[in-house]
């Protein structure tokens, strides 16, 4: 088997990387999850990116990236928080924290009734009672007071403030999964000043050659 096939091999070395506790079961689970992903592609057209490869890199990866930082933000491991990932697609990044860290409620949420049709059965078969779907534009449901609300690749900073910014707790936070800095989208998030960057957080994407970041928001003080 060449190294580029070696998936199992390459995903223990990207946890490592990255400092994540993966055991057998999450490993596996992420594993069965991507093959998933591929055999509903064809059909379902969750991803433009077909090539096994680069999805175990640029979905599988660069999600198991934001793991980290998200639970350095909620707490030690047993901590119990509320997660919405905005625009999820297939589930990305909401299925990979919800195999990482089963503690956590995640909901994916996406207009795409198909996309959420999958992340639903994924639910089921990988065996994540933690995680749900919800087939919704995010600004049509009901606030969620949640600690983290996240989306990768899903809307301008402050079009996503917008959006789904009523669905985080006074305390908790936006996290954009961007990947070159979006200087004029930060100008314009800071423009309207209901909500401001907190920090902004490079990442490092286990065999991804291209410039990742998250990005903090938290409502401005006076909105509180």
């Amino acid at each position: 088997m060449s190294a580029g096939a070696d998936m199992p091999g390459r995903l223990s070395r990207a946890c490592e990387q990255l400092g994540l506790d993966a055991d057998a079961g999450a490993m596996a689970k992420l594993l069965d999850y991507l093959s998933q992903m591929q055999r509903w592609n064809r059909t379902y057209n969750l991803t433009a990116i077909r090539d096994p490869q680069q999805m175990l890199v640029q979905h599988l990866f660069d999600s198991l990236a934001a793991v980290g930082p998200f639970s350095e933000a909620l707490g030690v491991p047993g901590a119990a928080a509320k997660v919405y990932d905005v625009g999820s697609g297939g589930g990305l990044p909401g299925v990979v924290l919800a195999i990482m860290r089963p503690d956590w409620s995640v909901t994916c949420v996406d207009a795409v009734e198909k996309k959420t049709a999958f992340v639903r059965q994924m639910s089921g078969v990988l065996a994540l009672p933690n995680l749900q779907a919800r087939h919704a534009r995010i600004e049509t449901l009901a606030p969620a007071e949640c600690n983290i609300v996240t989306s990768r690749a899903f809307a301008s900073l402050d079009d996503f403030a917008q959006l789904a910014g009523r669905h985080v707790r006074n305390d908790g936070t936006l996290v954009a999964m961007k990947g070159k800095l979006p200087e004029d989208e930060i100008q314009a998030l800071h423009a309207r000043g209901e909500w401001q960057v907190d920090r902004i957080q490079p990442l490092h994407v286990p065999e991804l050659q291209a410039e990742r970041c998250l990005i903090w928001m938290r409502r401005s003080q006076g909105t509180l």
